[in-house]
């Protein structure tokens, strides 16, 4: 994939995670691989306000956004760089309690045969 896409698709959710804790909170970022499925996956958590499920359905939306200051286009460029490598973007969030957001992408071909080849040992 493209690095410097990628960079700014984590970039955006780790900005917008410390943006949602500005009482302070705990910022988790965890990756894992699935050899079988050919995927790996980063998840990018925050115990910070929230998101109220009536905007979450809007949240990867050009535009739409619940910040004075934002442009509500870090989300919405994300979620098409993530479609544009073959991935997809997901979110779980708890009003008060905080978000994870999950990108899952497809591994290259070498780095399959790689995974199964560590895996096998």
């Amino acid at each position: 994939g493209d690095g410097d896409q990628l960079r700014q698709v984590f970039t955006n959710l780790i900005l917008n995670a410390i943006q949602a804790m500005k009482q302070g909170g705990t910022l988790t970022v965890a990756t894992s691989r699935d050899s079988d499925a050919g995927t790996c996956t980063v998840a990018v958590g925050d115990t910070g306000i929230g998101i109220p499920p009536e905007n979450l359905k809007n949240i990867f939306s050009p535009f739409f956004t619940t910040r004075s200051d934002g442009t509500g286009l870090g989300l919405a460029v994300s979620y098409g760089i993530v479609r544009d490598h073959g991935g997809n973007i997901q979110v779980e969030s708890t009003a008060g309690r905080g978000s994870t957001f999950r990108v899952v992408l497809p591994l290259r071909q070498g780095e399959q045969k790689n995974a199964i080849a560590l895996s096998d040992r």
